[in-house]
């Protein structure tokens, strides 16, 4: 260990790298007694630590670093976003495949809502994504009860504000109106708790079903729920500017089947699986896909490349078909 402090890194960050907790978690489980380095057990997570260094969270020495990584994830509806629920409730890690390395969610979606949930291995990337200041467009396929109109939803574009509490303006289409249910798409850049139903709550409007298409660049695509697949390494790289590591490996990435009971009959389908099914939502908008990914709101463009690309006339509706980079690109 470096006596000076000086040199090394954060022993919170390099937990968080290790895709053991996120750093705020590191913290925690550091003032908690369960970090030792160099067989003595620290308090405080003002230290710096070297490779040099030996450490061990609950007695167990920690593994080597993975590369940072990333997954999308199709979360059902009926699965909480939590590592260990108080209500004893079904969680999307409890759904994972068997062979994911440990994992972190990237915000969250609550218990009915569905659809992209990006998960990651790597504390300080969770935390990159998590932060407003990234700016990065989250767009969801809403269905609320009513006959909505232009008026309706002009305040939730202007900027409203719910017990005493501001939310910034959000992106609002009307879709289509589908008997007495009408369906929009809604784009907001920060991920409030419940932010999307308390919005509609406030105008009148109630939500019914809530699925998430997007999360800047990466998109849902044609995923089925409980399915997971890797972002490439390239594309990783590219949206966060990420270095390439040394000695790559060139393999593609592989799509993961959900264990067994994700997804099965009787889950919420997709809008754009079978037009017309009870289940089903707005058909497909055909909308073109863009030359440039989504990134911070600066961007100019507010989709982009997907980590797959969808069986021709499958996607999800009001998504751009995702762009795959050209060539082989390593997985990261």
């Amino acid at each position: 260990m470096d006596k000076t402090g000086q040199e090394g890194e954060r022993i919170a960050k390099i937990l968080a790298r290790a895709g053991l907790a996120s750093r705020r978690e590191a913290e925690r489980m550091i003032a908690a007694g369960r970090v030792t380095v160099n067989g003595r057990r620290i308090a405080s997570p003002a230290l710096n630590v070297t490779p040099a260094d030996r450490i061990a969270v609950d007695g167990a020495p920690l593994a080597a670093a993975d590369r940072p990584r990333l997954w999308l994830y199709h979360k059902p509806a009926g699965l909480v976003t939590t590592a260990k629920d108080e209500k004893d409730r079904e969680t999307v890690f409890d759904k994972l495949p068997e062979d994911m390395p440990r994992v972190m969610s990237v915000g969250r979606l609550d218990l009915n809502s569905e659809g992209l949930l990006l998960l990651t291995n790597d504390g300080a990337i969770k935390r990159r994504l998590e932060l407003p200041s990234t700016g990065w467009l989250r767009k969801y396929r809403v269905r609320v009860k009513g006959t909505p109109e232009d008026a309706t939803l002009a305040p939730l574009r202007e900027g409203i504000v719910i017990a005493g509490e501001s939310f910034r303006p959000m992106e609002v289409t009307l879709d289509r109106q589908q008997g007495a249910n009408a369906w929009l798409t809604v784009g907001l850049r920060e991920g409030r708790n419940r932010e999307i139903r308390r919005a509609m709550e406030a105008v009148g409007l109630t939500v019914n079903r809530l699925i998430r298409i997007s999360y800047g660049p990466f998109q849902l695509g044609a995923l089925k729920a409980g399915e997971v697949e890797e972002i490439r390494g390239r594309v990783l790289r590219d949206q966060l500017g990420l270095e390439s590591p040394e000695g790559e490996a060139t393999a593609r990435p592989r799509s993961l089947r959900p264990r067994s009971g994700a997804g099965k009959p009787g889950a919420p389908k997709t809008p754009g699986s079978k037009p017309g099914a009870k289940s089903g939502g707005p058909k497909p908008s055909g909308s073109k896909t863009p030359r440039r990914s989504e990134g911070p709101a600066s961007a100019k463009t507010p989709d982009g490349v997907a980590g797959r690309k969808p069986p021709r006339g499958a996607g999800t509706p009001g998504a751009a078909r995702p762009m795959r980079p050209r060539g082989k690109a390593p997985p990261g």
